[in-house]
C-alpha cells in the first residue's frame, strides 16, 4: 500500500510512501505521517491512498502515524484544496490551519563547529565582509548552533552552501535531531482499592500491627469510594510514596496513569436570562432555519442595528442545528469578543460548546481539538483559526461582526478571509451560513442586494432600548473657546462627571495604544523612529520606554535629542495610557480601567476586567477598538471617542468605511437598556461625509456614497486585487527583484490592471524594505477572480524559475483588506 502526503511547505506537489505492514489499518486520508524527507524528518497529510504506484525510484517507508482518527475527510480535504488554490499556496500550508501548533514532529539541523579550525579559516579569510567570514565569526563564538541562530546573526537565510563547504572541509559538523511534538496528553498517577472492599475490611487489624501508615491510605480510599490522584493521597494522610509502594506490591491498591484534559475555563460569568424573541427576530429564526431544516446551502447577510439582539439569534439557530445533530461553528472577529458570547453560550449549550484561541495555553487547545475530533462538543466558538475546527456534520456556520478585518490572515500563508472561507465551507457542508452586522461590508451588502445572499434585517433595539443620540465637538472651535482641557472638551469631560454621578458606566475609545504616539524635537524637528520599521516610536508610561508597534523594538526615553542635543523634546499625539492618566488626574475617585493588547496579556485578565465592569466595581473602561465591538452591557449611557480621525486619513480606500463601522460600532455600546444613551465624538473635521452618517445613524446613505465611489475608483466590490509584495534587507535587491516580477505580469496586462512597483505605506518594518504591486480585475470580464488567481500564479512560477533575487521574500495576497 501506498500514501500521498503533502507537507505544510511552499510547494503544490504530493509525495508518495510506502505504508509499512504494521500501519496499513492507521493510515487512513486525514491523519498525520512522520516521514524522512530530504535529509530531515518532518509530519505530513496523508490526502490519498493507493495500492500501486507508477514511481520508478526506491519509494522510503511512513516512520510513524501521529493521529488515530482522521483529522479531516475528503469533503473537508476538499474545502482545504479551494483555500489552496484560491488564495494560491500549498494544499499543505492550508491543511496546517487544520491542528493546533505544537504537534507536529520534525527534525532539527544542529551545527557543531570545530572552533579552532573556524578560528583559523577566519585569519585566512581577506575579505571580512563576505557571507563566509560572517558565518566564521559566529562559529568561533561558541560550539552548537541552529541554523536559524545563524541564520539570524548574520542577517541572510543563503547560509547552506557555506555551511556544506565547511563541512567538507571538516570545519564543522551537521547534525539532524528529531524532536518531539512540543505538546503532547497529560497524564497523572492516580490510585484505587485493587480489592473488594469485604476482604480490604478484614485485612486492616493485620496491617495496622505492621503498618499504621498503610492503613491510614487504604482508610482514605475507602472513604473516597473513588480513585484519587496519588500526590492528593499523599497530602491528604502524609505519608510518603514507599508506604503506597507497599500497599501495591501487596496487590492491595493499583497506581496507574490516568489521562487528565486541560479545560479552558473563562473568568467571565453572566446569569442565564430567559429570553423572549421579538417578532423580528422571530422572522429571522424561522427564514433561516427553514433552511438549516432542508440541510441546504445559503449565504444570509443580517444587518441588525446594534443592540437589536443578533447573538439571541444565534442561540436560537445553534439550538435547531444541535437539535438536528448537527455541529456549529460561531466565529467572532476578536479574542475580546469571546468572554460574553461563550458565557451565553455555556448558559444554554453547557459541555457541549469548546472555545478555541490563542490566549490558551497549548495543552488546552491540543486537548480541546482532541475533544472536537472525538465529538465531545457540538458548538466551537472562537476567531478565525475556529474556521477549521475538524467538526464531522457542519450544520450552521455564524460569522458575527462580519466586516470586520481580523478575519483576514495578515502573518502567514494562505492570506486566507475566514469569512468568505466561511461560505466555502458551508458550501461543501450544505448549510447555511449567516453573516450577521450592524455595518455590513461594502461587498457583502453589494452581495446581498444584487441577489446573490438573502438579506434579513433587524431594524430596531430589543427591550425598548432606543439607540443613542450622537453629537460631534469641534476640538477646533472648543480650543478657541477655551473649552478644551488637556486631550479633552469640557462637554466629554461634564458629560463623563455627569454619568459617573448617577452611578452609570462610561466607556471612552481612542483607537491607539501607548501613552505619546510621537517624541519629536522642538529645536530641530527630528521624530524618534524605529531604527528597522519606518515608523515612529510610541511612548509607554508604566514603563518608560519607548516601543515600536510593528516589530516590538524596545528604546530607552532620551534625555536629549539624538540629532542635536537640545533638551526640548516634546511628547505629541494621544494614545491609551494618556487617556487613562488624566482622567485619572480629572477623575481621582473613580475606579477607571484600561482595555487594549498592552492591559490584557494575562490569561483571564479580560474577563476580570468585563466581571467588575459589570456589576459597577469599574466605573469607565478605556480602550481601543477592543471595546467597540459586541461588549453588552446595560449600565452602560456614555461613550466618548477622543479623536475620530485615528482610522480616517490612512491612505487605504477602506479608511472610511473602517471609521463608520468602528465609530458606529462603538457607539452601539450605549443605552443597550431603558436608560437612554449618548455618545460624544471629538474631531477636527466636524464635516466629514462619514462623521455626518454616524451621527445620522444613516448605514444606508453610507453605502449608497461609498460604493459609488468604489465603481468610479475601480475598487472591490465592482474589482478583485491582488497584492504582491516583495521585502528584504537589502533595498536595491527589492527594487530589482519587484522589477522583474513586474516585467512577467506584462503579458497578462490585457485582461488586467497592473500598477507600476512602488513603496509601501509603511515602506520598512523590521529592518525590511517593502515594495508592492496592486492587480486588478474586473469582476464583469472575471467574475470568479480565475483570470486575476491564474496570471499572479504563472508570473510567479516564471519568476521563482528564471530569477536571481531569491533570498527576496514574495508574499502573494488575493483579496487584501489593507493596501498599507
Amino acid at each position: 500500500m501506498y500514501c500521498q502526503v503533502v507537507f505544510p511547505l511552499p510547494f503544490r506537489n504530493a509525495f508518495t510512501y510506502s505504508i509499512p505492514a504494521e500501519f496499513e489499518t492507521s493510515v487512513k486520508i486525514g491523519v498525520r505521517v512522520v516521514v524522512p524527507f530530504g535529509k530531515r524528518v518532518l509530519t505530513g497529510f496523508v490526502i490519498g491512498i493507493s495500492e500501486t504506484t507508477d514511481i520508478k525510484e526506491k519509494i522510503k517507508n511512513v516512520k510513524d502515524v501521529l493521529d488515530e482518527n482522521p483529522i479531516f475527510d475528503e469533503r473537508a480535504l476538499k474545502f482545504y484544496e479551494w483555500i489552496s488554490d484560491y488564495y494560491i499556496s500549498s494544499t499543505g500550508e492550508a491543511l496546517k490551519n487544520s491542528v493546533p501548533y505544537g504537534t507536529e514532529v520534525e527534525s532539527k539541523r544542529k551545527i557543531v563547529s570545530d572552533l579552532d579550525y573556524c578560528e583559523e579559516l577566519l585569519e585566512k579569510e581577506k575579505k571580512k565582509t563576505s557571507l563566509k567570514a560572517k558565518v566564521l565569526a559566529v562559529l568561533t563564538q561558541k560550539e552548537v548552533f541552529s541554523i536559524s541562530q545563524i541564520q539570524k546573526e548574520v542577517k541572510s537565510k543563503n547560509i547552506h552552501s557555506v555551511l556544506n563547504r565547511l563541512e567538507k572541509a571538516g570545519a564543522v559538523s551537521i547534525l539532524n535531531e528529531t524532536g518531539s511534538a512540543k505538546v503532547r496528553v497529560k497524564t497523572q498517577k492516580f490510585a484505587g482499592l485493587n480489592k473488594p472492599l469485604d476482604e480490604i475490611y478484614d485485612l486492616i487489624p493485620a496491617i495496622e500491627k505492621k503498618s499504621p501508615k498503610q492503613v491510614v491510605v487504604l482508610l482514605e480510599l475507602l472513604s473516597n469510594k473513588t480513585d484519587i490522584a496519588l500526590s492528593e493521597l499523599l497530602g491528604k494522610t502524609k505519608t510518603s510514596a514507599s508506604t503506597v509502594n507497599g500497599l501495591e506490591k501487596k496487590n492491595f491498591i493499583k497506581i496507574y496513569d490516568k489521562e487528565i484534559e486541560r479545560v479552558y475555563s473563562e473568568t467571565y460569568k453572566e446569569a442565564n436570562k430567559k429570553v423572549q424573541l421579538s417578532a423580528p427576530q422571530k422572522i429571522v429564526v424561522d427564514r433561516a432555519g427553514e433552511t438549516l431544516s432542508s440541510g441546504k446551502f445559503e449565504t444570509f447577510l443580517l444587518h441588525g442595528v446594534t443592540g437589536s439582539g443578533k447573538t439571541e439569534v444565534y442561540i436560537e439557530l445553534a439550538k435547531k442545528a444541535v437539535n438536528k445533530g448537527k455541529d456549529v461553528i460561531i466565529l467572532v472577529p476578536e479574542i475580546s469578543l469571546t468572554p460574553q458570547i461563550t458565557s451565553r453560550f455555556v448558559n444554554h449549550f453547557g459541555e457541549l460548546t469548546a472555545v478555541f484561541h490563542s490566549k490558551m495555553s497549548l495543552g488546552e487547545r491540543y486537548d480541546t481539538w482532541r475533544g472536537i475530533i472525538n465529538g465531545k462538543y457540538k458548538v466551537v466558538i472562537g476567531p478565525r483559526s475556529a474556521l477549521f475546527a475538524p467538526l464531522r456534520n457542519v450544520g450552521l456556520i455564524v460569522v458575527d461582526e462580519e466586516h470586520d478585518q481580523s478575519y483576514k490572515q495578515q502573518d502567514i500563508t494562505p492570506k486566507y478571509n475566514a469569512r468568505d472561507s466561511a461560505i466555502i465551507r458551508a458550501k461543501f457542508s450544505n448549510c447555511p451560513v449567516l453573516l450577521g452586522s450592524a455595518t455590513p461590508s461594502m461587498e457583502s451588502m453589494y452581495n446581498a442586494l444584487s441577489g446573490k445572499y438573502t438579506l434579513l434585517e433587524l431594524p430596531e433595539r430589543i427591550d425598548k432600548a432606543k439607540l443613542p443620540e450622537i453629537k460631534l465637538v469641534d476640538v477646533v472651535l472648543e480650543k478657541k473657546k477655551k473649552r478644551m482641557e488637556s486631550i479633552f472638551s469640557k462637554t466629554l469631560l461634564d458629560a463623563v462627571g455627569d454619568r459617573i454621578t448617577k452611578k452609570e458606566s462610561v466607556i471612552i475609545l481612542q483607537n491607539r495604544r501607548g501613552f505619546a504616539t510621537q517624541v519629536f524635537c522642538n529645536d530641530c524637528g527630528e521624530v524618534i523612529t524605529c531604527d528597522e520599521c519606518s515608523v515612529s516610536m510610541v511612548h509607554h508610561i508604566n514603563k518608560n520606554i519607548l516601543q515600536c508597534h510593528y516589530c516590538g523594538i524596545v528604546k530607552h526615553v532620551p534625555k536629549a535629542c539624538p540629532v542635536c542635543g537640545s533638551i526640548a523634546l516634546k511628547f505629541f499625539g494621544t494614545g491609551t495610557q494618556r487617556v487613562e492618566d488624566e482622567l485619572d488626574f480629572y477623575l481621582p475617585d473613580v475606579k477607571i480601567e484600561r482595555v487594549d493588547s498592552d492591559s490584557i496579556n494575562r490569561k483571564g485578565k479580560l474577563g476580570e476586567i468585563l466581571n467588575s465592569f459589570r456589576k459597577g466595581e469599574i466605573n469607565i473602561l478605556v480602550g481601543t477598538q477592543m471595546v467597540s465591538k459586541g461588549l453588552d452591557f446595560s449600565n452602560v449611557t456614555l461613550v466618548g471617542v477622543i479623536s475620530a480621525e485615528t482610522s480616517l486619513w490612512l491612505p487605504d480606500f477602506r479608511a472610511d468605511e473602517r471609521t463608520f463601522q468602528l465609530l458606529t460600532q462603538v457607539s452601539g455600546r450605549a443605552g443597550r437598556s431603558e436608560k437612554e444613551g449618548e455618545v460624544i465624538i471629538q474631531t477636527e473635521n466636524a464635516r466629514n461625509f462619514v462623521l455626518q452618517k454616524v451621527v445620522e445613524n444613516d448605514y444606508k446613505g453610507f453605502y449608497e456614497k461609498e460604493i459609488a465611489l468604489r465603481e468610479q475608483g475601480e475598487y472591490p466590490p465592482f474589482t478583485r486585487l491582488g497584492l504582491i509584495e516583495m521585502k528584504n534587507e537589502k533595498e536595491d535587491r527589492v527594487k530589482a527583484a519587484i522589477k522583474e516580477f513586474s516585467n512577467y505580469l506584462k503579458k497578462y496586462q490585457k485582461n488586467l490592471k497592473v500598477t507600476p512597483p512602488a513603496e509601501a505605506a509603511i515602506y520598512r518594518i523590521k529592518g525590511q524594505y517593502r515594495y508592492q504591486i496592486l492587480i486588478k480585475s474586473s469582476r464583469k470580464i472575471d467574475p470568479s477572480g480565475k483570470l486575476l488567481r491564474s496570471a499572479i500564479h504563472n508570473s510567479y512560477i516564471e519568476y521563482m524559475q528564471k530569477t536571481r533575487f531569491k533570498e527576496v521574500k514574495v508574499i502573494i495576497d488575493i483579496d487584501p483588506q489593507s493596501i498599507v
